[in-house]
């Protein structure tokens, strides 16, 4: 099954993310100085940030007692207040949940932290408020440091394609079985987050650890709401329907964008890692799919995504090529040639032996064993 590390083994030792950290943190140094407390509450927490020293520390977006903070400030420790009214927290310690983005979900997604958090983007991306573009900023290196430190030391796959694949088709299903697939063979599946393929991929991680049959009946009883279209509500209710029918799915990795906010986030992935800069989202997808790539059918944003990957494997500027599988021979040489161009790219570079191209999604996860190995 998956290796993705628990997260907190992995941080940043001088990172405090959550209450119990900072409470073990002050009874076994009784000081805080060096240290970096990310969006923990610490309301509760006066006596301690009274008592304790916090010269040199660094306090972004903790909610606490104005005694508090006046004494950690004259302590020398530098303070980021809470930013009152925001629909995000930018300072977060820690990538999202599918509950987290879908709270109130049953009281439409127009209600959710997913569909306020991307009204407020629309809002203040077109009035160049330099305050505004520098909170999308902070959040967007915040949930960045929480994504490293979730992956650290995983095997990370990552599988492209579009988002328009429906639910209820053949090739919804491939994708899902190839997603089980991968995660079964210890591999960490990352994806774009969204709907379609993505969805898929995620869905197949989720059903690794459950018997065979799990991933049958959740398909069909997906397949009642085939798409984000018409109502992105009863899209998502399908998933957590198949969640909560079959509860401790397998860990994965969805990496979406409120850039493109009217495709909502699929709830099968564990973790989301949602960006509102869209060049830093698909940058870190490719970055982190340390042991390839599984490129699905698809249009535009995939076709940019398998030379945003190529480059880099070209250039060898990230070290050793990654693995790079193209699936379905007919579209990527036919219906649009990428694969032509990516073979002449390759041509007497070291990546030349680390693409192929397969006709059958059943046939990607040995592919990409073979190139990795």
């Amino acid at each position: 099954m998956q290796t993705m590390p628990a997260h907190a083994a992995h941080h940043d030792d001088r990172e405090i993310e959550t209450l119990e950290e900072f409470d073990a943190t002050v009874s076994a140094r009784g000081a805080l100085a060096g240290f970096r407390v990310q969006a923990v509450d610490l309301t509760d927490r006066t006596r301690e940030l009274l008592t304790t020293s916090a010269a040199g520390a660094v306090f972004l977006g903790c909610p606490m007692r104005e005694e508090a903070a006046a004494k950690i400030r004259t302590d020398g420790a530098l303070v980021f207040p809470p930013v009152p009214d925001l629909p995000f927290d930018p300072y977060r310690g820690l990538v999202y949940s599918p509950d987290e983005l879908f709270a109130s979900l049953a009281d439409g997604y127009e209600n959710t932290p997913d569909a306020r958090a991307y009204a407020w983007f629309q809002r203040t991306k077109a009035d160049r408020d330099v305050y505004a573009s520098m909170l999308r900023a902070i959040h967007d290196d915040s949930v960045s440091d929480a994504l490293d430190e979730l992956l650290s030391g995983a095997r990370v796959v990552g599988v492209m394609g579009g988002h328009a694949m429906r639910r209820g088709t053949p090739a919804y299903e491939g994708a899902a079985r190839l997603g089980r697939e991968l995660a079964r063979a210890g591999l960490t599946v990352a994806t774009g987050g969204g709907p379609g393929a993505m969805e898929a991929a995620n869905l197949g991680a989720y059903a690794a650890p459950h018997d065979d049959e799990m991933l049958t009946d959740a398909l069909r009883l997906l397949a009642k709401a085939p798409g984000f279209t018409p109502s992105i509500t009863d899209w998502a209710a399908a998933a957590f329907e198949v969640r909560a029918r079959w509860p401790k799915g397998g860990r994965s990795v969805g990496i979406p964008t409120w850039f493109y906010g009217h495709e909502p986030p699929n709830p099968f992935a564990s973790h989301i890692a949602k960006y509102f800069a869209n060049a830093t989202r698909e940058d870190g997808l490719l970055a982190r799919s340390n042991a390839g790539v599984v490129f699905l059918p698809g249009a535009a944003g995939t076709v940019q995504e398998i030379f945003d990957n190529a480059t880099p494997n070209y250039y060898e500027s990230r070290g050793e090529p990654t693995p790079m599988v193209l699936v379905d021979r007919a579209h990527w040489t036919g219906k649009l040639p990428a694969w032509p161009l990516l073979e002449s790219l390759a041509r007497e570079r070291p990546m030349r032996a680390r693409i192929a191209l397969v006709d059958r999604i059943e046939e990607a996860p040995e592919a990409l064993k073979r190139l990795g190995s």
